[in-house]
């Protein structure tokens, strides 16, 4: 897959994503913010995608006027943390913690690194135990798990039993996080989303789809977290 981009409407930044798994011209407006972006097939010229983007500028811009607000990690925000929202508050002290309904972080420091370490370490304790409890049952290796701040996937599997997670997730519900955990085990043995392969996903993990679908309803407002000024 390769990527570029264009202006269309005159002002309207087009990220133009070309797959070889795409049948059909799809314009989507991703919750988090970025870009619109336009997927083209492999046999559908730019000219073609550019003039298609173009004739949906009206609605791109409505779409993009509907967006959720983006959130930004300061003191007083109520950031989601294992499914909870936790209100982010100035302490002094080293590390970041959870007291009650509080996330204590250090008043000395910027707020938005702080908290994404203390979440990338969240996600990693929680996601490295999900994944060796689901490998064990499933008789397979996990050879590496890695972190990464994703926008297109919440987690992804190698041939040799690499697994990369969002560490958003560490945001998510802990049952949702744990349904990405056997999702991305699953890959191990069925490097694909066949029947075999989402039936190994619900010998894991029976009953998965209301966490599926979860995911796929407010997954989006995890994204809208800033953690940059």
């Amino acid at each position: 897959m390769t990527a570029a981009g264009f202006i269309i409407g005159g002002d309207i930044s087009v990220r133009l994503r070309r797959s070889a798994r795409a049948r059909r011209m799809v314009l989507r407006v991703p919750r988090d913010g970025a870009d619109p972006v336009l997927t083209l097939p492999p046999r559908v010229t730019e000219a073609e995608g550019r003039a298609f983007a173009e004739s949906r500028a009206g609605w791109l811009r409505q779409a993009r006027a509907a967006m959720p607000v983006a959130q930004r990690v300061a003191p007083g925000a109520a950031l989601p943390v294992e499914g909870r929202a936790l209100i982010l508050t100035s302490h002094p002290l080293r590390a970041a913690r959870i007291d009650g309904d509080r996330l204590l972080i250090p008043a000395n420091r910027p707020a938005g690194p702080v908290v994404a370490a203390f979440l990338k370490h969240l996600a990693h304790d929680r996601l490295r135990a999900a994944c060796d409890r689901h490998a064990a049952t499933l008789g397979r290796p996990v050879r590496a798990i890695s972190l990464r701040d994703t926008r297109s996937r919440w987690g992804s599997c190698t041939a040799d039993g690499r697994l990369m997670f969002s560490w958003r997730l560490a945001m998510a519900p802990p049952e949702v996080l744990d349904y990405v955990a056997a999702h991305e085990v699953a890959h191990l043995a069925h490097m694909n989303h066949s029947p075999r392969f989402w039936a190994a996903v619900g010998r894991l993990m029976p009953g998965y789809a209301p966490r599926r679908d979860w995911l796929r309803r407010h997954g989006g407002d995890l994204m809208l977290w800033q953690f940059r000024d």
